[in-house]
């Protein structure tokens, strides 16, 4: 009888050295695994011959090796090839990374090579492939396999083997915490159920039905916490006296740029909030560029004007050392001199209590950071306004945290994220919401263009040319590192091939998520001091540093991306003076993917590009990568799963009226699993 709480070693299968390796991958117990969901799923296609192959595309031949496999020193990594013949026509096997691959082939033996198939230099090629033998791949074909998101030394097979033993035991599930009647309300199958099909989906139809459960379960326990948290801190008395708003006027006219008529109008909501008899919770949308980090400085040094201290909280350090940079450079144009503090995690332990020394003591204090600001040891002497960028990235009970640190501060969030208003209005049930809808008027509209894979090769020259003529670029991939049965580009490999591709000179670095975060942040650093000239990144760069010498973004597998999330890496890039553009490589060219795309090259506007994002996913949208980006959702999609957020409002609404402590028996389950809920994001920062 295997427990959900029981630890991983106790499956069979699990050692010592696998279970340090699961522990990579946040995987502690039984239940941890459970709720470790596949990051997509694949069919497996019926062989073809090579004559036949799809060009750009994942394709299964049935082939036999026609020459020895070598292994070559490329710049970046090893290079194992050889060729393959199916009887009529050839096709060359290329592997990085992979020289014991040669012990897996037999010469003059049929066998399956599952991959990419492109066409480099007039031959085919196929890339990665995965060698099954004919009788293994037969079993495989047609059905529905779930691939995982890895670490080194865990495979797709080792998690499909400790699954089948965890499975099949009932006592290995949490219990589903709603009523039957809230299930059959809304169409939900139950918990153990959802979770099984996820891992081992019998069909589209059953796994469409586990992530309707699933994600609605994401959406309802999320707006609950924002339940809870409102009803904490709704209707605050304003504790805080503010000197004449005049001086957000005087100081802004001291700035090097005049604001636009939007940013006007959000500084007025946010100060009038400030200065009326309750707190503020408030919200400001808008897209990257649009100056919101403007109204955060103006908003600070306005509480140091009144003797207050200010927080400014970001979600990496590299980002909040940059917000750090340029709050000094606008305090130094305006000519103030408030004290501005950072705190990170990465600092010494001096310069730690040097800066929990200066928050005590300057009451006027303007302090950056990161989760470093609500570590139990950072305390505030008067902290009278919060304010958080990119506030999806921080969850409920971090907010809260943050919140308490002062004597019940004003709390203003900031999101680049475009998320329609009435989505906005429920996923942010406890703030006001401002949006800031127009750029800068000297801001440069970004040259667009969507393309297919034919194009690839144009697109390399292209990224060379900005290199030489001094400026950086961004290469976008949905994926790490190849793993079983990939079909999409990924970071590890796509270097590699780069590397190879482009002049030595250009200075090629990759950025993912698996990184430590010192890692990511000294990439990053080294890419905004202009030490690598293509930073080769999955999405960790959606939420970035200000890099202006930026020029170009080229996103791999745009397809796989919802728009709202393309429109955002697409702000990666047009922040300097030089023209920039984005270039969107589709592996499919499909009318309705066309069509989707096509959304991207006729606006710049978030906010037109998410509504349209509503209307253009399809059924079948939520296979693959989560595509959204907003929120830390890892089933549910703001935009693919709208009309299940709105039935979670109602649902979290209901409850609310009937049991607002959740005291009723009945809803035990619930008030059980919103308590790990909200207890498992404060462990996630080590709280």
């Amino acid at each position: 009888m295997i427990k959900g709480t029981d630890p991983i070693r106790v499956v069979k299968g699990v050692g010592a050295k696998t279970e340090e390796l699961m522990h990579n991958l946040g995987v502690y117990t039984v239940g941890d695994i459970l709720s470790y969901f596949p990051r997509d799923y694949r069919i497996m296609q019926e062989p073809v011959k090579i004559a036949d192959v799809k060009e750009n595309a994942v394709n299964a031949i049935l082939a036999r090796t026609a020459s020895m496999p070598r292994t070559r020193k490329g710049r970046r990594v090893a290079v194992t090839s050889c060729k393959a013949s199916d009887g009529f026509r050839e096709i060359e096997l290329v592997w990085f990374r992979m020289p014991y691959v040669k012990n897996m082939l037999t010469p003059g033996k049929n066998q399956i090579f599952y991959g990419r198939v492109i066409r480099r230099g007039g031959k085919l090629v196929m890339e990665q492939p995965v060698i099954y033998a004919y009788e293994e791949y037969a079993q495989l074909t047609g059905r529905l396999l779930p691939v995982y998101a890895l670490t080194k030394g865990i495979s797709n097979h080792l998690m499909e083997k400790l699954l089948s033993q965890i499975l099949p035991e009932d006592t290995a599930f949490p219990q589903d915490p709603y009523t039957d009647e809230l299930r059959e309300r809304n169409d939900l199958v139950p918990l153990p159920d959802a979770i099984r099909i996820m891992h081992a989906p019998r069909d589209m139809e059953a796994l469409s039905l586990s992530h309707r459960r699933l994600a609605f379960d994401e959406f309802f326990f999320f707006l609950l916490g924002i339940q809870r948290l409102k009803g904490a801190g709704s209707a605050e008395k304003n504790g805080f006296t503010f000197a004449d708003s005049a001086f957000l006027k005087e100081t802004a006219a001291k700035l090097p740029y005049a604001l636009t008529e939007a940013q006007q109008r959000v500084l007025t909501e946010t100060a009038g909030d400030m200065k009326s008899d309750h707190l503020m919770q408030r919200l400001i949308q808008g897209d990257v560029g649009s100056g919101k980090t403007v109204i955060a400085f103006l908003l600070m040094a306005w509480c140091a004007h009144s003797g207050y201290q200010a927080a400014l909280m970001a979600p990496t350090e590299v980002l909040a050392k940059q917000h750090f940079e340029t709050i000094q450079s606008y305090l130094s144009l305006c000519g103030l001199s408030f004290p501005v503090i950072l705190l990170t995690g990465s600092m010494t332990a001096k310069e730690k209590r040097e800066a929990y020394a200066r928050m005590e003591n300057e009451p006027d204090a303007l302090v950056i950071g990161t989760h470093a600001l609500i570590q139990e040891k950072a305390a505030f002497s008067s902290l009278a306004l919060v304010i958080t960028d990119e506030q999806h990235r921080f969850g409920v009970k971090q907010r809260e945290a943050l919140s308490k640190k002062g004597e019940k501060p004003h709390y203003l969030v900031m999101s680049a994220t475009p998320i329609p208003r009435t989505l906005a209005i429920i996923l942010f049930g406890d703030l006001s919401i401002s949006v800031i809808d127009t750029l800068p008027a000297d801001r440069l509209p970004i040259k667009n263009c969507v393309v297919g894979p034919s194009y690839r090769q144009k697109a390399w020259e292209f990224l060379t040319s900005e290199v030489e003529a001094g400026h950086q670029c961004y290469v976008i991939c949905p994926l790490v590192e190849a793993t079983e049965q990939t079909e999409a580009e990924n970071v590890e490999d796509y270097a590699a091939r780069l590397t190879e591709a482009l002049p030595e000179r250009i200075r090629i670095e990759t950025l993912h998520g698996r990184m430590k975060a010192e890692e990511k942040d000294r990439v990053m650093e080294a890419f905004l001091r202009r030490e690598a000239d293509i930073l080769v990144s999955t999405t960790v760069v959606e939420v970035g540093v200000n890099v202006p010498n930026a020029t170009v973004m080229l996103v791999e597998n745009a397809e796989r991306f919802g728009l709202s999330q393309l429109h955002q890496l697409r702000g990666r890039v047009g922040r300097g003076e030089a023209q920039s553009y984005c270039i969107f490589l589709s592996a499919r060219e499909d009318a309705a993917t066309n069509e989707r795309l096509s959304v991207l090259n006729h606006s710049n506007d978030g906010f037109y590009i998410a509504s349209e994002d509503l209307k253009l996913r399809g059924p079948g949208d939520f296979l693959g990568i989560r595509q959204s980006g907003v929120l830390d959702f890892q089933i549910a999609d703001v935009y693919q799963d709208a009309s299940l957020l709105s039935l979670a409002a109602e649902e979290v609404k209901r409850l609310s009226e009937a049991d607002p402590e959740l005291s009723d028996p009945a809803h035990e389950g619930i008030r059980q699993r919103l308590d790990l809920t909200l207890q498992k994001q404060l462990e996630g920062l080590n709280l």
